[in-house]
């Protein structure tokens, strides 16, 4: 079996961006931090999630992210499911972030995108139903 353990952002400012993930993962916390150097460039470093899943935040990033309706190479966005969708909405929009946008009417599925920060698109859906076939259809 294998399973995604981390993903490993570079980002602006670490309080900022941890202020946008607590509100999404109240209860998630932050494993470990610390300084080093990468490619070169002092920067700090932060690990925020559970015991067995987490974010990896480096600071010091520079420039904009790459374009979300565009065509670039790159991260177009990365998801998480929840229980209470709502719960994250309320919460995420509670701290300042106002959703992007939600995805299409489906009775199996809710899903609804925020930006971060630093301009990564993350998106958080909800399944009704636990067969693959209704979880997965594309309704248009």
């Amino acid at each position: 079996m294998m399973r995604l353990e981390h993903i490993n952002l570079v980002v602006r400012d670490i309080p900022e961006t941890l202020h946008f993930y607590q509100a999404a993962f109240p209860t998630w916390k932050v494993r470990s931090h610390g300084t080093g150097e990468w490619s070169g460039k002092k920067r700090n470093w932060l690990h925020f999630g559970d015991d067995y899943h987490y974010l990896a935040f480096s600071d010091n990033g520079v420039g904009e992210n790459r374009d979300l309706a565009g065509h670039q190479t790159g991260l177009a966005h990365f998801a998480y499911t929840t229980d209470e969708i709502q719960s994250v909405i309320d919460r995420l929009e509670a701290a300042g972030y106002p959703a992007l946008k939600s995805g299409p009417d489906n009775p199996f599925r809710r899903n609804v995108y925020f930006i971060d920060p630093n301009g990564f698109e993350v998106e958080f859906v909800q399944y009704f139903s636990d067969k693959p076939e209704e979880r997965n259809n594309e309704l248009s």
